[in-house]
């Protein structure tokens, strides 16, 4: 018996940015853009945020040859959409390995690595603040 290749393939790839995670499944063919079960338009609407998002499609010319589902757990809407571009870009680097260097030389490839800093004993809620010294 031969297996039939299903409609439902999909290259899967997780993103993370601060405390943000982004799991997305990119599909082949036209589609609809979904982040949570909404629309990427509902759930990131201004304008910058279409082209933060569309950059590794962009990069890679496959504007409108894939679509994606996303799942998006924590952090801020800006932890947020960078986790999800670089969620995307793995999975296109994932489907063709040549877009490698392409999304590399944009920077699209990058961890961005930096988390918030943990606020210390005795700092007053703050990170880095210190108690105010006596003035004499």
């Amino acid at each position: 018996m031969v297996k039939k290749a299903s409609a439902n393939t999909y290259t899967y790839a997780v993103g993370r940015r601060k405390s943000a995670i982004a799991t997305v499944k990119v599909y082949p063919g036209k589609g609809d853009l979904q982040v949570n079960t909404q629309t990427i338009e509902k759930y990131f609407p201004t304008p910058t945020e279409k082209i933060i998002y569309e950059r590794p499609f962009a990069a890679t010319g496959t504007m409108g040859k894939y679509h994606f589902s996303a799942k998006i757990l924590g952090g801020g809407k800006n932890g947020q959409i960078k986790s999800l571009v670089l969620a995307i870009s793995r999975a296109l680097k994932k489907i063709d390995n040549t877009f490698t260097s392409v999304l590399r030389t944009n920077g699209l490839l990058t961890v961005d690595s930096r988390v918030r800093e943990r606020r210390m004993v005795g700092t007053g809620g703050k990170a880095r603040r210190q108690k105010q010294s006596p003035k004499r």
